[in-house]
């Protein structure tokens, strides 16, 4: 079977483990072997090789990529993915010039391990040219890896099939030795070429000693291959075509981790095993540099490589296992590709621009399915759930940057055609479609909800404890009709709870807290959890607890757990003295991120009850004193095998274990056991040592060949040695080569609710399993009893072993889709662990119990908007979700109220389901009730829905001038118009806080003269829009209304930034006719058409003067001034031979304003002219038709026309304001001497102008 192995060379340190100066007596050695070389050929089998599996924090995962051949059906896959609602599923966006990393599936012949749970396998990759012993790790080239006996099987997208695996970082550049490329070596190295190798001790791990056995030892046989002129390529992918197939796929590059790209490659195909090889670069294009190796899961036969688009983006195409090639152009760059789990031909890819493709004829042509998808976040339909076989499964992100759940058909996904499952927005990088579920994420008020979907229904919200309050959540496993899911609570930040579900997927229950975290390589969480391969139920779990990490087991899927009892002697056999619970055996559960090497652990469901692990004994697990640890009775028992780390492979179906020391350091020795590590042969490989850096073993039925490669120096070419154990075997097992094994847990024979008996190979046979072995002997049920059920949802594990309601928990609370004259099945506090399989017993006693539904009121009647908000835009559609915790849902009727004067009613909650939708067409905070009643009772309950309009501008209305110590009014106006949904900021002066108001208008009293600063700040939903105002402030002043010649209409843009401007060369202007000095001058210039203005002239600042002496000056002032515009002396241009001409508009009513509280005659009879004065203005007003040149102001109201700020650089569709939208200054001074006149008072009138609202945008 085809696959595919990313690997990468592991950092080392040269003299690791050698005596003073063996470095050089070492390189000497190597020297004069290298030229006594015997010809050598290659066979390459490439077999399983563990993978490692961890969560990564951008996967909620666990999505079905490929399938092995021959399957016929999806395999099981691993654990968690990352954050259920995190990130990655499948294959990671790679940088650019990396290509896509996944990879294919092994049929069988892994242990399918998952340890760290996790299923975006990635490995490092090395950079063979950087510093020695310094690994540079290139983030593009993590690539992934399955195995296909897993437990925990998870199949990956379906990416390079192959392996990939990569030079170590030993030498710098300097130091490789280039071979010259046009000569294809045959005796790489000193290798043995088809040579029986001597026979070698035997270490006897009962007595720790190595033996010379007296008899023939068996020998091996050994090939060798080297990758000639590709010496400087850092990057191989290896793909066997299939189980019983001879053909060998090579794809060797060098990845430039400067260029971050792949600058040359080398196809290779052997069609008889590896011995001999062929170079493809001629079929594929000479100058054609290749990225990538897929293979079709369903049909072996078919490959797809891809070139590395930094050149040119194209797809090479085989259907003959990769003898000939058809090339075709591409208009993308795949960065991952997922084969159809049952059409060989159906393929989506992923681009670099997050574009969704897909193929029906196996890449030659592609059709756009959607843009902007989430990466990884793509599925085919599910056999057996979805109806159509062509429905794809997809996260689109929107304009807004949140994210929707698509589902559509390949070849038709335009947006008449797109549904929806989910009516709301969800958590981007959250879906997840994996076997009978759907997950997603919901962030609303700063909380994550999750959302499940089992057997394509409706989504439900997923149920944990009350307070469990999760920050992070992983789902681990969906085998055996439950769920298994990590959740980081708001109280933990290195470790996850465990939790497991009931069968569909929404109540959850706690199996362990604090399970150990880590943070992996590109910040992936690492979570200490690993399930049993061969051994259903069984996990092993590595918990924190004050401070100490230990290792604990469970037989029942979670529901006990217990220490791990440690070996009672070492290696020497002395006796440890380790007493529970002080002492105990802890385990390493993390996988090698390289999957050539097997990593701490490893279990194999063709070997169960085989658990090989690196670990420690003591009080908490330790990364000191570790050795190699095996138990041969499911975890009940352990015996040391090594002293130090060892990389441990299954052979035979697991029926022999293959050991191989770390590669930090060269060998040229394997140990082999045939009885579960009892007694260990070693066999010799090479004469020469190896840095091994990996191990491939291929599980073919009528070959046993496995191939170690690395290198013999850090100067040397890639080296494959295949090496045929087929010789390790005397004979085929027969019947009486067998022994029975009980699988238990302490003594206790029934686990998980049956009796198991396994047959083994007994101890001192070196016989063949072959491939019809079965290992299961029996298995019958067991009566049940009370460890066969765990704690229902709602109920905790109390001190005396019985389940008891959480606080938090009401028992007598019945599902709300249980109508009256129904039944329903009302929980006794336990439920069956999910796959036991016991019966009778206290089975009865524990299962839930089949009931009336009571006839209820309704009750816990809860609403909100699908996306969790309450806030809407206006004119959106607006979903309001209905729910009821308890109640008749069928025979209750619904009623909710919009606040906006309309209201809709059902005549049970089941017509709501998928929620209500309203649209709002005016802005405000509307109150909507929703109301559930039947006969028994009713409930209601409300939320405030804020309807927002954007604000497009806003201006302050404020005097130029103001009195002191008398109240201004401050108004803040908004375009559109809103009602009661905008919160105002006020900054006065130099204070440091705001005035924070609902409403747009504030009255404030200045008390010191000079300029004072006022901003005002208007927030709408997501904005926040300002403007601001300078008043000056005196004790008294005067003013005056100016007017210009036409020809300033003419260049004016009625902009601020222009009126600041015309006002200081007006005030300049004044200035060259009066010698006035220059600070007790104002110019103030109105917005809109025609230009008009408001000169202030303001007292001079010497405290030494009196009021009457500043008044008469103010006077003197004013006449100079009066009589230079009478005159029409007072000029500018704006433009060469444009001259504007100032004009006196009029005086002011009163010739000075005051703000003293005195009240003598002069001030009396000031008023009473006033009063006369204001009749006489009143009879002007009348007539003012025939008085065009007469504009009515009174300085006391210095509020002047609102201004809208806009950029000069409108475009055309914008809107504008102009001084039609607002009043003028002529008709704001009408109504104020309207309004003075009819109330007999001198203060001002509100302008009661429209301003476009909300509703008329």
């Amino acid at each position: 079977m085809g696959k595919y192995f990313p690997f990468s060379l592991p950092a080392m340190e040269t003299g690791s483990g050698l005596f003073h100066g063996s470095n050089l007596i070492l390189s000497i050695w190597l020297i004069i072997s290298a030229n006594s070389v015997i010809t050598a050929r290659a066979d390459i089998t490439c077999t399983s090789c563990p993978k490692p599996v961890r969560v990564t924090r951008e996967d909620v995962h666990l999505d079905k990529r490929a399938i092995p051949a021959g399957t016929g059906s999806l395999p099981k896959r691993t654990g968690p993915e990352s954050r259920v609602f995190d990130q990655n599923s499948g294959v990671s966006a790679e940088q650019p010039g990396s290509g896509p990393v996944d990879i294919d599936i092994f049929q069988k012949g892994f242990a399918r391990n998952s340890p760290k749970t996790k299923v975006s396998l990635e490995v490092e990759s090395k950079n063979k040219e950087s510093n020695m012993g310094n690994p540079t790790i290139s983030g593009s080239e993590f690539d992934k890896v399955e195995r296909g006996d897993a437990t925990f099987f998870r199949t990956k997208r379906s990416g390079p099939a192959p392996f990939e695996f990569t030079e170590g970082a030993w030498s710098s550049e300097g130091d490789r030795m280039y071979s010259d490329s046009s000569t294809e070596r045959k005796n790489p190295g000193p290798l043995l070429d088809q040579q029986r190798l001597r026979p070698e001790p035997r270490w006897n791990r009962d007595d720790g000693k190595v033996t010379t056995t007296k008899q023939e030892e068996p020998k091996l046989t050994s090939s060798t291959f080297a990758l000639t002129g590709d010496s400087a390529h850092n990057h191989a992918v290896v793909y066997w075509s299939g189980q019983n197939s001879s053909v060998i796929l090579i794809l060797t590059k060098l990845y430039d981790f400067h260029l971050g790209s792949v600058t040359e490659s080398t196809l290779w195909r052997s069609t008889d095993y590896g011995t001999t090889y062929e170079k493809l670069n001629d079929r594929v294009g000479m100058k054609t540099v290749l990225s990538y190796l897929y293979v079709c899961p369903m049909n072996k036969r078919k490959i797809l490589v891809l070139t590395d688009p930094e050149f040119e983006s194209s797809v090479l195409i085989s259907s003959d296992e990769g003898a000939s090639y058809q090339k075709y152009r591409l208009s993308f760059y795949v960065l991952s590709l997922l084969f159809h789990p049952t059409q060989e031909d159906w393929a989506l890819a992923y681009s670099h621009d997050q574009k969704l493709y897909t193929s029906v004829d196996f890449g030659r042509k592609w059709q756009l399915v959607h843009e902007a998808v989430t990466p990884n976040r793509f599925y085919w339909s599910v056999t057996g759930l979805d109806v159509e076989s062509d429905l794809i499964h997809l996260e689109a992100n929107t304009a807004d940057g949140r994210a929707q759940y698509v589902t559509c058909r390949a070849q038709s996904c335009s947006e008449a055609n797109r549904h929806y499952p989910f009516s709301g927005y969800i958590e981007t990088n959250s879906l997840v479609v994996q076997d009978d579920y759907m997950f997603i994420q919901v962030t609303s008020a700063g909380r994550a909800w999750y959302y499940v979907s089992y057997k394509r229904e409706h989504f439900a919200r997923i149920k944990l404890p009350k307070y469990s309050l999760p920050k992070d959540m992983h789902i681990i496993s969906t085998d055996e009709g439950q769920v298994f899911a990590a959740v980081q609570e708001w109280n933990q930040n290195d470790t996850y709870n465990i939790y497991i579900s009931d069968p569909q997927g929404i109540h959850f229950t706690l199996a362990l807290e604090n399970v150990r975290a880590s943070q992996g390589l590109g910040g992936n969480s690492m979570i200490d959890l690993y399930e049993v391969a061969g051994v259903k139920g069984m996990l092993i779990a590595n918990r924190k607890l004050e401070n100490q990490v230990k290792t604990y087991i469970t037989y029942n899927k979670g529901r006990d757990w217990r220490l791990l009892q440690a070996p009672t002697t070492d290696l020497e056999g002395n006796s440890i003295h380790c007493v529970l619970p002080f002492c105990s055996l802890h385990l390493q559960l993390q996988m090698s991120e390289n999957p050539y090497l097997s990593g701490s652990i490893i279990t194999k469901s063709s070997a169960p009850g085989v658990i090989v692990a690196t670990g420690n004994i003591g009080s908490e697990l330790s990364y000191n004193n570790m050795g190699m640890f095996i138990s041969s009775d499911a975890g009940n028992s352990w015996r040391q095998i090594f002293e130090e780390e060892h990389n441990v492979w299954f052979l035979d179906k697991g029926g022999a274990l293959l050991a191989v020391k770390q590669p930090t350091v060269p060998t040229r020795h394997l140990w082999v056991s045939f009885d579960e590590g009892r007694q260990w042969d070693r066999h010799s490989f090479s004469i020469v040592p190896l840095f091994v850096d990996g191990v491939l073993v291929e599980p073919g039925i009528d070959n046993q060949i496995m191939t170690f490669f690395g290198h013999f120096s850090h100067r040397s070419e890639w080296q494959l040695i295949k090496i045929d154990y087929k010789s390790l075997f005397s004979k085929r097992c027969t019947d009486g080569d067998y022994q029975t094994w009980h699988l238990h847990n302490k003594g206790e024979p029934c686990v998980m609710g049956q009796k198991q008996i396994y047959k083994k190979r007994r101890p001192a046979s070196s016989c063949m399993l072959g491939p019809g072995y079965s290992r299961v002997l029996s298995s019958e049920p067991c009566i049940c009893r009370a460890h066969d059920f765990e704690c229902d949802y709602g109920y905790e594990r109390s001190g005396d072993g019985n389940c008891s309601p959480s606080f938090w928990y009401n028992p007598a609370t019945v599902s709300r889709s249980c109508s009256h004259e129904q039944n329903y099945l009302n929980s006794t506090g336990y439920r069956k662990v999910a796959a036991n399989n016991c019966t009778k017993g206290v089975n009865d006693m524990y299962t839930a119990r089949r009931q009336k539904c009571p006839n209820r009121a309704p009750h816990g009647l809860q609403l909100s908007t699908s996306e969790g908000k309450l806030t809407a835009p206006l004119h959106s559609n607006v979903t309001f979700l209905v729910q009821l915790q308890e109640g008749d849902s069928m025979r209750t009727h619904i009623q909710l109220d919009f606040g906006d004067g309309t209201a809709v009613s059902y005549s049970n909650l089941t017509w709501a389901e998928e929620g209500i939708k309203h649209v709002y067409r005016s802005a405000g905070i509307f109150r909507v009730t929703a109301l559930a009643e039947n006969e028994m009772g009713a409930d209601s309950t409300s939320l405030y829905l804020h309807v927002t309009c954007a604000v497009e501008h806003v201006q302050l209305l404020a005097p130029f001038v103001a009195i002191q110590n008398k109240e201004v009014n401050l108004t803040a106006v908004v375009w559109p118009s809103h009602s009661r949904t905008l919160t105002y900021f006020w900054w006065l002066g130099n204070r440091s806080e705001p005035i924070i108001t609902l409403d747009s208008s504030i009255s404030h009293t200045f008390t010191r003269e000079g300029r004072h600063t006022v901003t005002v700040q208007v927030s709408s939903a997501n904005s926040i829009l300002q403007d601001t105002k300078t008043i000056a402030v005196q004790e008294f002043f005067k003013s005056l209304l100016l007017s210009f010649s036409p020809n300033l209409d003419e260049v004016n843009p009625d902009i601020p930034e222009w009126r600041q401007d015309v006002g200081r060369v007006i005030k300049k202007a004044l200035l060259q006719v009066a010698d006035i000095p220059e600070r007790q001058l104002l110019v103030a210039v109105f917005p809109g058409v025609p230009t008009a203005a408001e000169l202030f002239l303001l007292p001079s600042k010497n405290q030494s003067e009196s009021r009457k002496k500043s008044e008469e000056e103010l006077e003197q002032i004013s006449e100079v001034l009066v009589s230079a515009l009478n005159q029409n002396l007072v000029e500018f241009q704006l433009k060469p031979a444009s001259h504007v001409i100032v004009y006196i508009t009029q005086l002011t009513l009163a010739p000075l304003v005051d703000s003293s509280p005195r009240h003598n005659s002069s001030a009396m009879l000031m008023l009473l002219s006033v009063v006369f004065l204001g009749l006489a203005v009143f009879l002007i007003y009348k007539f003012k038709r025939k008085i065009p040149w007469i504009n009515i102001y009174a300085e006391v109201n210095h509020e002047k026309e609102q201004e809208m700020i806009n950029t000069v650089g409108q475009s055309k569709t914008a809107p504008k304001i102009t001084l039609s939208e607002f009043p003028t200054q002529k008709e704001i001074m009408d109504k104020e001497l309207e309004c003075r006149v009819k109330r007999g008072m001198v203060n001002s009138c509100e302008s009661t102008r429209e301003i476009p609202n909300c509703t008329s945008v």
